[in-house]
């Protein structure tokens, strides 16, 4: 069952960096795909902070690879695998769902996240470029789109203004992050990529400047650094 499960974690790897060309010239949600069009939302991060998937995608697959071809049979990378296959199968359908349900894409994207974050604490301590970092980065930014989502949601639907429901999205992906740091005592790729996506929703909100999401985000970052002193690697 080892080796099945590298090689599905391979193939899926591949398909979910494959799901982009099977659903062409999404950008993120459209603003009138929801009740309250969401014009410059001010939880979105800047459009440049994703092309961080590219880096995502790459290593993901990358990591698979080696996993199959080096550590099919490891027990130390064994316990990983089945979480994080079942994040990526999830996403390669995530693309075509958002384009025309984004509280079904939501749900998923919460569902990618949950898996990704037991495969990353699941990740063992041999070959931790390969291991370790590709899913770090992907829970990582996962963390803040899924929060990302709920701001969108909350906003888009009515139920908070699109600056308070940023700030309940940033709250909320820093609980998550800072939990999830503290508990991992490892893993720096994860906050790092959830520091990322703060940069860029800073970015986002300096013309015109919206202080209250710029400051929460700027807080984070902070919160996140200084978390870091507390790793072991």
């Amino acid at each position: 069952m080892t080796r099945l499960w590298a090689i599905l974690v391979l193939i899926a790897a591949v398909a979910f960096a494959a799901s982009p060309w099977l659903s062409p010239g999404f950008n993120g949600f459209e603003a009138d795909q929801f009740p309250v069009p969401q014009d410059n939302p001010p939880v979105q991060p800047a459009g440049y902070a994703f092309s961080i998937w590219g880096l995502i995608y790459l290593w993901l697959i990358i990591g698979a690879g080696f996993g199959l071809l080096r550590r099919a049979e490891d027990p130390d990378w064994a316990p990983m695998r089945p979480p994080l296959f079942a994040s990526l199968a999830v996403g390669i359908f995530w693309l075509p769902v958002a384009q025309v349900a984004p509280v079904a894409a939501s749900v998923m994207i919460w569902i990618m996240l949950l898996s990704a974050i037991v495969s990353l604490f699941r990740v063992g301590d041999t070959d931790r470029w390969l291991q370790q970092a590709p899913v770090a980065i992907y829970a990582g930014w996962l963390t803040a789109a899924s929060c990302v989502s709920v701001g969108l949601l909350l906003a888009g639907y009515g139920y908070l203004s699109a600056t308070p429901a940023a700030l309940v999205a940033i709250a909320l992906a820093l609980a998550i992050a800072l939990v999830a740091q503290y508990r991992l005592h490892r893993a720096p790729e994860y906050g790092i990529t959830v520091i990322w996506a703060l940069v860029g929703v800073i970015a986002a909100n300096m013309q015109p400047l919206n202080a209250a999401v710029a400051g929460l985000a700027l807080v984070g970052i902070i919160a996140i650094l200084a978390l870091r002193g507390t790793d072991t690697e």
